[in-house]
Parts: C-alpha cells; structure tokens; sequence
C-alpha cells in the first residue's frame, strides 16, 4: 500500500457534494476527556483567571463557536502532555466551563467538532488544534507542515484538494495560548493626549529600532524593553515626534512560503492573536511576560510625551487561503469569521492575503472593538492605524461608510477618543477611498506621497496639486466636517523605498527576498539623480542630500499631520529594496553608526529643528481649513500663493508649466483660537520652492504682507542659525532644486 493510499483510508475524501441531510462525521482522534469542568460564564470570551464560588483561584473559559458540535479544552502540562476536558456548557453560542486550580502561565488551546461540509463552508476538524482568538498571550511558534491544515495538501486531485479531510494531529507544529491574569490599572500612567493638530507622528518597528543600537543592552535589543530603554526614548525626544505607529505588534507567524526560503515575516502583517503582544518582541519570555513588558513600555514612552499608536491588521489572518494553515478561526467556525465565495467553498480575497475577515458579522466586529478596547484600556496604547481598512468597511455591495464596523467606533465611548487612521484602501473593486472615510478618521494620505515625490523629481508640469497637498489637501478633506489633520503626510513609509533610496535608486532591487524581483511596487516615483544605487561622485552624493533635506522640509511645514519613517532622519538604506518584509537582519534594522557621519547627522538635525518649529507655531498647523480670503479689504489673506515674480497668483498661474511656487501663511489672519476664545497671532512664514534645476530670483512680496524676511531654512545652503535678513520688497535667490523658508516676525 502506498502513502496515498495509507493517508486516504483514514482521511474521508469527496468527489462530489455530500448529501445535505446527513453530512458524515469524523471520529475523535482522543478518547473522551477525563472530566467535565464547572459550568462557568459565557463572558467575558477569552480565558479569564478568578476566584472560584468557593474561595478557591482557577480560570473561566469561554469560545464563540456558532455552529460547532463539541469543543474540547485542552491544557498542556510543562512536558507537553495534552489534557483534554469537554466543555458542555453552551450559552448563545459560546461553549463555557470554569477550571479549578487553573493558574496564570498554563498554555491551552481549543480542538472544535463539527460537520466536514467545504461544499457549504463548513470546515470543522478535532484533529487540529486552535487557539483561542481571545488569548492574551501566546506560546510557541507556528512552524509550516502539512499537518496544519484542515485539508490535504498536495492530494493527487487539486481541483478537490480542499476537499479532503487531514486528520493528522497539528499540535506539534502550532502555539498555544497562554493564561494571564490581568491585575493593572494604570493608576500612575499619565496618557499624553496630544491633539491631532500638534502631532508629529513616527512610524517604527519595535525590534528594528534598537537591535543595532550601541546604547540599548544586548539582551534588550530588539524588544519591548529595548524600546522603553532611555537611550532609545533620548532619540525620539531629540526629533521632537510626539506618538510612534509601532508597526504590528500582535502576535504574528511566517507564511509557509517564507519558512521555505529560511525567512521570517518581519513586517508582521500576518496576525494571529488579536490580544496577545507578539511574543518575539519580549524579553521577558512568552508565558505571559510579554504583556507585562508591553504594558512597561507604554509607561516610558507616556512619560516622555510620546503616544502609542499600534498599526493593527483586522482585515485578514495568518490561516491564508483555503489550503493554509487551521490555526484559530478557520477550525472554530470557518463561515462565521471569513467572508466566503460564491461557491462557499474558497474565499473573498479583498486584500491579497487568501482571506478577509466578514466584518458584517456582529461576533465579528465584536471580537475587533472587543480587542481594540482591550489594547486601550488595558495595555495602555493611545490609537490605531487600520491596514487596509477598506476591507472593513466592504458589506454585500462594495465599501460603505455607513458600515456596521465604522458605525460601532464611532459610538463606543472609549474608541471614539482615540486616534483612527485608516489606511484607506484594499485590493478589491471600489477598494481605493482616500478622502471617504467618515469623521473621526485620519487617512494615509498616499496622493501627497505621490505629489510631493513627483514634484521634487521634476515629473509635474504645473503646481496646481502640489497647492492642495501644502495646505493641507482641502479637496480631499473639506467635506463632511473634516479638518486639515484628516490628512496623515508622507513621502515614505514601511512599505516601499526609505527617504535615502527614494533619491538613489530607479528601480527596485529586491532579489534578497527570493521572488525573482517580482514583489513590490514599480511604481516608486523615485529618482536617483545620475547614477544607480550608491556612488563616490561627488556632485551626485551633494544633490542627494539636498533634495532629502526638500523632501523632509516639505513633509514637516505642509498642512495636516507629519508622519516621518523611522531611519529617513539618519540616511538609513535598504539597498534599493522596496519591500523589505522578510528582511529580519541589517536590511530592515536602522543603522545607528550614521548619526556619527556629518553626512548624514545633518538630517537628523534638520528634522529636529523643523518639528521644533512647528510645535512652536500654531500658524504650521492649523486645525481649520484656509479660506483664502483677505481679513480685512486689501489686509492680508490667511493663504496667499505667489510666483517668482512676487505676484498672488492668478488661475492662468496654476495651469502654466512652472517648478516654482511661494506659499505665504499669514499669521496675523489666522482662524484659530485659544482655549478662552481670543484670536491667535503668530509670526508668518513664506515657503519657497524649485523643483527645477537652475536657480530663481524670487521677488518678496512687500506690504501689506512684510517689510523685511528672515531667512529660517535654506536647502541650498545649509546652516545651524539665522539666516540672513532680506528687505520688502527686494528678492532672494532661491537655488536650483531647493526649498527655503522666510519668518516675517509678528507685530509687537
């Protein structure tokens, strides 16, 4: 007999759709449990230790399982033997039963009964063992075999191949869910809360930042604790950033494709506990101490003045397509959790990943806002950055803003006092909705990325979009009631090349990662100024860094909100690498020896005295809209544009081809107000551009605007005080490819 053969006697195979009334079953791979556990509670889901009815300490169990037939509990004792106890308790769907003498640290996990019915969704299988979607912290990692999935892998048929039923046990190859007992209340924690106009937003990976930093312990590096290490804080004072956008910290796992290749998801888009810190970040082991960390670093970073905001990934899960891994929600009731196909059998891919989550499930958005509020009230994090969040806001016909998920947000007491940005696309039809998502909500706002990118490298005729992006991006964002920080500002981000490649590289060079150059964008708006990838020419090394120095100025004077990508500041690059995910070692981590090369310090510096500069004037962020009217007849406008020749520009000046544009912000015309109502005044600032290769004479607009200029930036010439004073009107010299900023100082 061969393998096949072996494997399909004890596996029950379909060829065709089962009869409906009496769907076979397949036996338990383990006899019964040895005893029942006390009845329990059917809430809170999740594995919850407390003190028993009589007085003694052991942990309440509780799983949403619509459709399943049985769930088993299973315990694992420190040498891995498995005890299973059948919860017999089911109350509005949830299977429940309370555990005496079950303490924090004990690993667990679920194996669920139910029919074998992939023709109707239906994907039940007691052999493979599930984590709880409720687990706090996770044990262990997901290692790839064949074993893991609900179906099997490479049968002789593929068409049929999710058909058939795996009955091998997974237990070997998958984690476990830890008990943990929650006993914080953050009675010392002081939450920043930073309004969304004052933030400076820094997007990180927590093991990248400090795994090569001098300062941070060995043992820290690349953790929690390493992050919440004050060598580590001492550098996002310096920059002046006031919240971080951790990259995802929920525990994920590598993708079978990757652990083939020896490789790791790095990024960590590829989540597999909701609740639970991933554990790889922790120092502090993973039998619970990783919350523990977590918590600790949100305290250190709190007490600097920096607010955490976690990048989290709800619309897909590790389990893939319908031939990955049955790791949690595919094996507790596949259906109910991912959105289906037509034919019931595969799944609606809105975001490229094999699955998305059916977010017009109630228990669905419920197991989402339940884990967002659980990471804000008690793990401590201060907002949320949606992957994709198109695809949670899909119902049955397209993206609706009136969502059932976006609806329950909005009105949650806790969640609507948080910072939401989405990222406001996925990959499916209708999918693209930058500038639609309702109040409450910023976006990533990828058309400045794209503007602000395609002006600096000379790709735009005119400036008319580049007017929208600096100011604030009115044409996106002005309907509905929004505000100028609706629009999160970038020019780089985790995904795609850092700041320095952006300006040295014209294509991706991404064979590292073992997919044939074939992954990641070729759309990278980049520009690499004469030579491919790094060079010792001089000419080409100082053009470099001055049109990094354009991009960083530009991102951090536009109206909206500045999010600045980890390493930009320091010159850090992936060697034209665009999609770096899978590169866990000095490709993805920054690199802190350049902070000793005056070369690249100098961006550094420059970010820094930039967000100094913001912070300190309220007329570089402002929380309303400009009216672009004068304040008085012929007094100042609260905007004004101009060209070279110190004119306001007319509508013919938007549609002639230029490269150069001057922006005024008038701080004596401002809008805002203090917190008992009386008008702001500020200094006003002149914003000068030239995407162009020569120099400009620029005229400087004279009264009612100015008598004189300060100099505060210059591209073009570089230095650490004042610049020069400049009389009105008369002219600057604005420098070819180069920015300049000019104060004009308030009225006593």
């Amino acid at each position: 007999m061969t393998a096949w053969q072996e494997l399909a006697r004890s596996t029950r195979r379909e060829t065709g759709r089962p009869p409906a009334a009496a769907p076979e079953r397949a036996a338990d791979a383990q006899p019964a449990p040895p005893a029942d556990p006390w009845p329990g509670s059917w809430q809170p889901l999740g594995a919850r230790f407390r003190t028993a009815p009589d007085g003694g300490c052991g942990t309440n169990f509780a799983l949403w399982a619509a459709g399943a037939e049985a769930v088993d509990l299973c315990l694992f004792a420190e040498d891995g033997t498995e005890t299973r106890h059948r919860l017999t308790e089911q109350t509005f769907q949830t299977w429940h039963g309370y555990l005496p003498g079950v303490l924090p640290g004990t690993r667990y996990g679920y194996r669920v009964h139910g029919r074998w019915d992939p023709w109707t969704g239906a994907r039940w299988n007691p052999a493979k063992l599930l984590l709880d979607p409720y687990a706090r912290a996770i044990d262990g990692d997901y290692t790839s075999h064949d074993a893991t999935c609900s179906a099997v892998r490479g049968w002789p048929e593929p068409d049929v191949a999710d058909t058939v039923r795996d009955n091998r046990d997974s237990a070997p190859y998958v984690p476990r869910a830890v008990v943990v007992h929650d006993d914080d209340d953050w009675y010392d924690d002081q939450r920043p809360k930073t309004p969304w106009a004052e933030t400076v937003l820094y997007e990180v990976h927590v093991r990248g930042f400090t795994m090569r930093h001098p300062e941070v312990p060995p043992e820290l590096r690349g953790t929690y604790a390493g992050l919440a290490h004050p060598a580590a804080i001492a550098h996002l004072t310096r920059l002046g950033v006031t919240a971080v956008e951790l990259l995802p910290v929920h525990h994920h796992v590598s993708e079978d494709h990757l652990q083939a290749r020896g490789l790791t998801n790095y990024w960590g888009y590829n989540t597999l506990g909701y609740f639970a810190p991933h554990a790889g970040f922790s120092a502090s082991g993973s039998r619970g101490g990783q919350v523990g960390e977590f918590k600790r670093m949100v305290r250190a970073l709190h007490a600097a003045g920096i607010e955490v905001i976690l990048d989290v990934v709800y619309n897909h899960t590790a389990e893939a397509g319908v031939m990955g891994p049955a790791l949690s929600l595919r094996g507790i009731d596949n259906g109910g959790y991912y959105r289906l196909d037509r034919s019931r059998r595969g799944y609606a891919d809105y975001t490229g990943c094999g699955n998305t989550l059916d977010t017009r499930q109630p228990h669905v958005v419920r197991l989402i806002t339940d884990s967002l509020r659980y990471w804000v009230g008690e793990m401590g994090v201060d907002g949320f950055r949606f992957d994709l969040a198109a695809a949670l806001a899909r119902g049955h016909d397209g993206v609706e803003m009136h969502h059932p998920f976006l609806a329950a947000v909005s009105q949650d007491p806790v969640l609507s006092r948080v910072k939401l940005i989405a990222e406001p696309w996925d990959v499916g039809p209708g999918g693209y909705q930058v500038g639609g998502f309702p109040p409450l909500w910023a976006e990533w706002n990828d058309k400045y990325r794209d503007t602000v990118r395609d002006f600096w490298r000379g790709a735009r005729p005119d400036v008319r979009e580049l007017g929208y992006r600096l100011s604030g991006s009115s044409d996106l964002y002005q309907r509905g009631g929004r505000r100028p920080y609706a629009s999160v500002n970038f020019v780089t981000a985790h995904d795609g090349f850092t700041l320095r490649d952006l300006v040295s590289y014209n294509r991706k060079h991404n064979e590292a990662n073992g997919e044939q150059n074939r992954d990641g964008t070729d759309d990278n708006r980049s520009w690499n100024h004469g030579a491919e990838g790094e060079t010792d020419d001089p000419a080409v090394r100082t053009l470099r860094r001055r049109q990094l120095a354009n991009l960083l100025a530009t991102l951090l004077l536009s109206g909206g909100v500045p999010m600045l990508t980890a390493g930009d500041e320091l010159g850090r690059t992936q060697h034209g690498n665009n999609n770096a995910y899978c590169q866990d070692n000095e490709t993805g981590w920054l690199d802190w020896s350049l902070l000793d090369d005056s070369e690249w310090s100098s961006l550094t510096d420059l970010v820094s005295r930039l967000v100094r500069l913001r912070r300190a004037h309220p007329v570089l962020r402002q929380r309303a809209f400009f009216s672009g009217r004068e304040t008085v007849p012929g007094g100042q406008r609260d905007l004004a544009w101009f060209t070279p020749r110190g004119e306001q520009m007319t509508e013919a000046d938007w549609f002639a081809p230029t490269a150069v544009l001057g922006m005024l912000l008038s701080g004596s015309a401002m809008s805002e107000r203090d917190q008992r109502g009386r008008p702001l005044a500020d200094d006003s600032f002149l914003l000068l551009v030239n995407a162009g290769a020569e120099p400009v004479p620029f005229a400087l607009p004279g009264a009612p605007w100015a008598d004189s200029y300060e100099t505060v930036v210059d591209t073009a010439a570089p230095a650490d005080g004042p610049g020069p004073h400049h009389p009105a009107p008369g002219s600057v010299l604005l420098g070819g490819r180069s920015l300049q900023l000019l104060r004009v100082p308030a009225p006593d």
